[in-house]
């Protein structure tokens, strides 16, 4: 039963509903749709930056101290509106509610706390005589209205990930999130707009063409993205047309390379958890694991009983689940195409199928005897779809390792200090953890190489990558 009409959020309050060009929104676990959301088009889009526009202007000069009250009291509401914004992601995504307020709401107050106390870190270099009879310093500034597309995998935390860093700098913000899991994102506009100027934050539903229009509009003066690498490469081709600021967070395939002498036991543990959270949608997931040929049939096999008894999936209200469904019919679909497809030399160690025939879920699979030139090894599935491949020595290791068009994250599990040291700078990935997978703190930068994109995520990195440098220089004499 259709129970849910979103709006837009613009200029700090929901906007009227298009008559026309809407979506429908479908639960993934039923497969029932449960709302409709607007198509924007470019009225909406041109009254999104309109308003960023006007807020800009009173936010580029309000103080650092105001900024971080602001985005402190922020972070505040979302702490204590926790259960509904757990609720409509879930909704949206199909997670396991129970866990969503610890593992996803409780980490983007913590960011945003983050990006608050970096609203004061705004600084240059200290003010010198480079030139004789002159003083020179430097302005750390606003980019200025920025234009944000997120992903459908993590709805809130990737908003929070790109609005806290913009927001914090003193930049305006136009976003739209993935069509569909839009609803957190809107509860998050709410939330802002009751701490901030009236149209710092907007928020335009859409599908691919309103994020098109949103990336291209001549007001934007940077455009940040999370999502697919065809997705990337897009916004780069038409940011380059106008020669908008580009921040690209892309795809990844991380390998999880380990040695004989790793603690086999927690290797395991790590890797499964590390595979399958978030139903294996996650660009950081441990896709790949490359383990020494000499444990690769034990640790295949340990693979295959974790998988079967802790990798379970199932509603978001059932007990003793590691993830729910993927993100829509679409994505199941692409998972399934990647088991059809693949060769004969592929061994389907578990799972391998849709489970059950009402909802998008998909088994946690395990899948061995792949080659480093095989489509599973080289694409990125984004599902719960493990792959196994065995390397002789350190050197196969890191070829195989990255040898993928991706360069996200990497671990490598081993006791050798030796071994990881070298690993760490060898690997080719922008995050190399080492004896353990997945984990993310507020403090230290995301962000990968090559087709994984450009650009930084949270940290001090990330929030510079929203300012902008201006050199003053001021004769002594007049």
């Amino acid at each position: 039963m259709l129970t849910t009409v979103l709006r837009n959020v613009i200029a700090g309050r929901a906007a009227e509903v298009p008559t026309e060009a809407t979506m429908d929104l479908i639960d993934p676990t039923t497969e029932e749709v449960y709302g409709r959301a607007p198509i924007s088009g470019a009225a909406e889009v041109d009254a999104a930056y309109a308003a960023a526009d006007g807020a800009f202007v009173q936010w580029r000069d309000a103080t650092p101290a105001d900024r971080q009250l602001a985005l402190f009291r922020i972070a505040e509401e979302m702490k204590e509106r926790a259960e509904e914004f757990a609720d409509l992601e879930s909704q949206d995504t199909g997670k396991p509610r129970a866990t969503l307020v610890a593992d996803e709401i409780d980490q983007s107050v913590d960011q945003l706390r983050f990006f608050a106390g970096a609203a004061r870190s705004l600084e240059g270099r200290a003010a010198g005589e480079y030139l004789a009879g002159h003083t020179s310093y430097v302005r750390r500034e606003p980019v200025g209205v920025i234009g944000q597309v997120t992903p459908w995998n993590y709805p809130l935390n990737m908003a929070v990930w790109k609005i806290g860093p913009a927001l914090a700098a003193g930049n305006a913000v136009v976003l739209k999130p993935a069509e569909t899991t839009p609803q957190s994102t809107l509860l998050l506009a709410e939330v802002v707009a009751n701490h901030t100027p009236e149209g710092l934050f907007n928020v335009v539903l859409g599908d691919r063409e309103t994020g098109r229009m949103l990336v291209e509009h001549p007001r934007a003066d940077m455009v940040a993205i999370t999502g697919s690498v065809r997705a990337g490469m897009e916004v780069a081709k038409s940011a380059a047309s106008d020669l908008k600021r580009v921040h690209l967070e892309l795809g990844g395939k991380a390998p999880a390379v380990v040695f004989p002498d790793a603690n086999l036991e927690k290797a395991v543990e790590g890797i499964v958890t590390g595979a399958y959270f978030n139903a294996g949608q996650d660009c950081t997931a441990a896709t790949r694991v490359i383990v020494h040929e000499s444990i690769h049939d034990e640790f295949v096999a340990a693979l295959r009983t974790r998988t079967r008894t802790h990798a379970r999936t199932g509603g978001p209200h059932e007990d003793g689940i590691l993830y729910g469904a993927v993100n829509s019919r679409a994505q199941l679909d692409g998972v399934s195409g990647f088991l059809e497809r693949r060769p004969a030399h592929i061994r389907v160690e578990t799972g391998g199928a849709r489970q059950g025939d009402r909802g998008y879920f998909w088994e946690a699979t395990v899948l061995s005897g792949v080659r480093q030139d095989d489509e599973v090894v080289q694409r990125e599935i984004f599902g719960p779809v493990l792959t196994v491949q065995s390397f002789s020595d350190a050197d196969q290791a890191l070829a195989f390792a990255n040898g993928v068009p991706f360069a996200l994250a990497a671990s490598v599990w081993t006791r050798d200090h030796a071994t990881a040291m070298r690993f760490t700078r060898d690997l080719d990935f922008g995050c190399v953890w080492v004896n353990t997978h997945i984990p993310f703190v507020s403090d230290m930068p995301h962000g990968g190489f090559k087709h994984s994109g450009y650009g930084k995520d949270l940290s001090q990195y990330g929030f510079d990558d929203y300012t902008r440098l201006k050199h003053v220089m001021s004769a002594l004499e007049v």
